[in-house]
């Protein structure tokens, strides 16, 4: 079995659900020619997380940006407010979502479904930029 990592730099975005897949796809691009194997995504922060959903239609980011924030922000409880209010609940929301993805490569692809896309949750309200560490096992 062999490795390869790179590490990669996202821009800052705004607070939601944003799809990443082509940014992923483009970082592969440097990867060895890897027909077959399995891709690690890991974000190397807490408070963001990645997941895997629905690529075409928008509305579905912005529906579980909507539940995530009815569901966990603004809370009275919240004593974690170093970095501001919305701290304890980006972390939250990273603990539930997670932050780490694996996805298998397949004829030097990710093998994701027709309608899945890559998300970064950014959770946060004024957000830096975000890195992810892809590493490659063939």
């Amino acid at each position: 079995m062999s490795i390869f990592q790179k590490t990669i730099k996202l821009h800052p975005r705004p607070k939601g659900f944003h799809l990443i897949t082509r940014e992923i796809e483009d970082a592969l691009l440097s990867f060895p020619d890897i027909n077959h194997g399995i891709l690690n995504i890991f974000l190397k922060h807490t408070s963001a997380s990645l997941s895997i959903n629905e690529n075409a239609d928008p509305t579905v980011r912005a529906d579980m940006e909507e539940y995530f924030s009815d569901m966990i922000d603004d809370k009275p409880y919240y004593m974690h407010t170093y970095e501001g209010e919305d701290d304890m609940p980006a972390h939250i929301k990273s603990s539930i979502l997670g932050n780490s993805l694996n996805i298998p490569i397949t004829n030097a692809e990710m093998n994701l479904g027709a309608w899945q896309g890559i998300y970064l949750g950014e959770h946060r309200d004024n957000a830096q930029s975000r890195k992810l560490v892809l590493t490659m096992q063939y």
